[in-house]
């Protein structure tokens, strides 16, 4: 194990937003993950797994605890399955399985977290979600015991999946893919989408809101005239809206206060809910919080 103590939480996430973490520790096998839950337990501190830190803000003042940062990150392939380590980039896995000709995982590439991450919120772009080529998710119980859970034991929905009410850590999944030779062309078509449509290369968490039932949030937040909006060193994104940028050393009250004024607007002016999907980790944990983003 590599642990750090007073690590600086921000150059693990996205958002590029986070004050110090008490321990950080960097972990490349399932061994390694399982002493990293003993020194926690050990310690008498509250514990968070993190991937790529997309989808993540963590407090200003950081995390009082042991942050546990998956680098996981084999990919292997059989035939038309493929196995991928929870701290794999699902960008990266995307790409690969393209370039074998195996469809399914197309739409992965351009979300910037990790395969853990991508099964834990269930990501989805382009009419698909990750819950649709799950073959099997092997998951480390807190106790530190190793289960595998095979898709008809798995119910997820949009943004959610069972992962969020168990205490433990994704450590690797299997996917189903299908053989296709358009698969690598589609998969291009995406990303060139994204990179045109997207603020690809700023620091963000991804999509800030859902989608409400029957709208596009960024289409709403736009319409609003929220385009370019700017608390403090957070801004809305003036290439797509439902994106709020790290633009000028924001902090992540910045970024609250901002998703406050947003939902605010929003719900004035077109009567629509607004519901971020954005994870706050607090500085202080609750015994109830969930522990893998």
């Amino acid at each position: 194990m590599d642990i750090k103590q007073q690590c600086k939480l921000a150059p693990y996430t996205t958002f590029g937003i986070g004050g110090p973490a008490q321990f950080c520790i960097e972990v490349s096998t399932i061994d390694a993950l399982k002493e990293a839950l003993q020194f926690a337990r050990e310690k008498q501190l509250p514990y968070i797994f993190l991937g790529k830190g997309s989808n993540t803000l963590f407090d200003d003042r950081g995390f009082e605890g042991v942050v546990i940062i998956c680098k996981i990150d084999h990919i292997r392939f059989d035939g038309t399955l493929v196995t991928a380590g929870a701290g794999a980039s699902f960008s990266l896995l995307g790409a690969k399985t393209a370039r074998k000709r195996l469809s399914g995982l197309e739409f992965a590439s351009g979300i910037p977290g990790s395969v853990g991450g991508a099964i834990f919120m269930n990501a989805g772009a382009n009419g698909c979600e990750t819950k649709d080529v799950i073959s099997s998710v092997t998951f480390l119980h807190s106790t530190g015991t190793l289960e595998v859970f095979t898709k008809n034991a798995l119910s997820f929905s949009y943004r959610t999946s069972p992962f969020q009410s168990l205490e433990g850590c994704i450590v690797e999944a299997t996917f189903a893919l299908i053989p296709d030779d358009t698969a690598q062309h589609r998969q291009k078509d995406i990303v060139s989408y994204r990179v045109e449509t997207q603020p690809y290369k700023e620091r963000s968490a991804g999509c800030i809101f859902r989608n409400p039932t029957g709208h596009s949030a960024g289409k709403l937040i736009e319409e609003c005239g929220l385009k370019g909006a700017q608390i403090g060193g957070a801004s809305v994104s003036k290439k797509h809206a439902n994106f709020i940028l790290n633009s000028k050393e924001a902090s992540a009250s910045d970024i609250e206060a901002l998703i406050s004024h947003i939902r605010r607007v929003v719900k004035e002016k077109t009567g629509v809910e607004l519901h971020d999907e954005v994870r706050r980790i607090p500085f202080t944990l609750s015994a109830s919080y969930d522990n893998e983003i």
